[in-house]
C-alpha cells in the first residue's frame, strides 16, 4: 500500500534532533551555527524542538554555576 506524502520530506531525523538538543546548551554556539553544522535551517530546529528557547535559556545558569 502506498501512502502519499504531502509537502516536502523532513530533514529533521531523530539523530539531527538529538544532536541539536545536545549542542543547544552550549552558549558558544548560535542556533544558526548548530543548524549549519547539522545541515538544516534554523527554522527546522525551531519547528521540531518546541522547547528550544528553554534549552538555550538553561545554558546561562549552567555556565554561571560552572564559574563559581
Amino acid at each position: 500500500m502506498y501512502l502519499a506524502q504531502s509537502g516536502r520530506p523532513t530533514v529533521a531525523t531523530e539523530e539531527v534532533i538529538k544532536a541539536a538538543r545536545d549542542l543547544l546548551p552550549d552558549p558558544g554556539r548560535s542556533i544558526t551555527s548548530i543548524a549549519k553544522l547539522l545541515g538544516v535551517s534554523p527554522g527546522t530546529l525551531y519547528n521540531h524542538i518546541p522547547d528550544l528557547r528553554d534549552l538555550r535559556a538553561g545554558a546561562v545558569p549552567h555556565q554561571l554555576e560552572a564559574s563559581k
